[in-house]
């Protein structure tokens, strides 16, 4: 394949050392095809946690970093790639660190008027539910419901508990409590400062586990979907709100839940969303137009052309 040596060489880098480990390389495999067809000289590495002087040593105009979970996409790897001084893609150091955080970006959310449930930091010396069943314990710094537990009975929530103490304790992870919502899962993707389509999760039983994203084949994803009058329009301003204020307008997701009564419910955001073929951003471009191919050579474009920023956007308390 023909790569054009007027633009820059890409460094892809794979695998880290999060959870997420083989969705990053199952990514990053993706993007260095997709940037090869569209010209660009790549160079592909797949690393564990890595130093500065490592990252240094590797060859490349530009840095595209494939990486998920708290260490690759929470601000450690970022720190390391604004030392490096090369353009990379995705979010700056600080705005990984508040979008990796849960509690902290469901908090930003908050300020800006967007609905988003009660959470509560989980306490492994309280046995006790600190909210009413069901409710859902999760990792405040991971992704891909690594950890998750949805409990809806109190044996369910005791198997749970000491599950996520144990956790806790070997990973020094800190969990989340929050009540369980019922309703249609979406999420919204923004690429280079433009919001996509929509797009609906249905998986097949249960819910939308780490199987469902990257190994079932039965979930079923709807963009744009049919949606009550509003609602799209309220979550896509939403989310192009949120992502502005956290500083990941080059690239994120945001997930939400709409229950029964037609209410939006903020989830998260994610400033490097998944590039494999169940992944949800690629889906959306691809409505609009945007083949994979495109939006990996955007990524590069958008990056090289756009100034560090310190972090998120201070936003005042209403």
């Amino acid at each position: 394949m023909n790569t054009d040596p007027r633009k820059p060489t890409v460094l892809v880098l794979a695998g880290g050392p999060d959870a997420e480990r083989q969705v990053s390389i199952d990514s990053a495999g993706a993007i260095r095809q997709g940037l090869l067809d569209e010209g660009f000289p790549v160079e592909h590495r797949c690393i564990d946690a890595i130093t500065l002087d490592e990252l240094r040593a590797m060859p490349g105009d530009v840095v595209f970093p494939a990486l998920h979970g708290p260490w690759g996409e929470g601000g450690p790897m970022q720190d390391l790639l604004e030392q490096d001084g090369r353009p990379f893609v995705g979010a700056r150091a600080r705005t990984a660190r508040l979008a990796m955080d849960k509690m902290g970006s469901k908090l930003l959310a908050a300020t800006l008027g967007a609905r988003t449930a009660v959470a509560c930091a989980f306490n492994a010396s309280d046995h006790e539910p600190p909210l009413p069943l069901p409710v859902v314990i999760k990792p405040v710094h991971e992704g891909s419901t690594v950890g998750l537990f949805v409990c809806r009975t109190r044996d369910q929530w005791n198997a749970a508990h000491a599950a996520t103490k144990q956790r806790a304790v070997a990973a020094q992870c800190a969990a989340m409590v929050e009540p369980y919502i019922a309703g249609r899962e979406l999420t919204v993707g923004v690429l280079a400062g433009r919001t996509l389509p929509i797009v609906e999760i249905t998986p097949a039983e249960g819910l939308y586990d780490y199987q469902a994203k990257y190994h079932r084949d039965d979930t079923i994803y709807t963009v744009d979907p049919g949606l009550p009058p509003g609602v799209a329009q309220r979550i896509t301003h939403a989310t192009a709100a949120i992502a502005r204020a956290i500083g990941a307008e080059q690239i994120s997701r945001s997930d939400w839940l709409l229950d029964a009564t037609g209410a939006a419910w903020f989830l998260e955001i994610n400033t490097m969303p998944g590039f494999t073929s169940h992944s949800l951003l690629p889906k959306a471009a691809a409505a609009v137009g945007i083949g994979f191919p495109r939006v990996c050579s955007m990524l590069v474009e958008t990056a090289c052309m756009t100034a560090p920023i310190p972090g998120p956007i201070p936003v005042a308390a209403t």
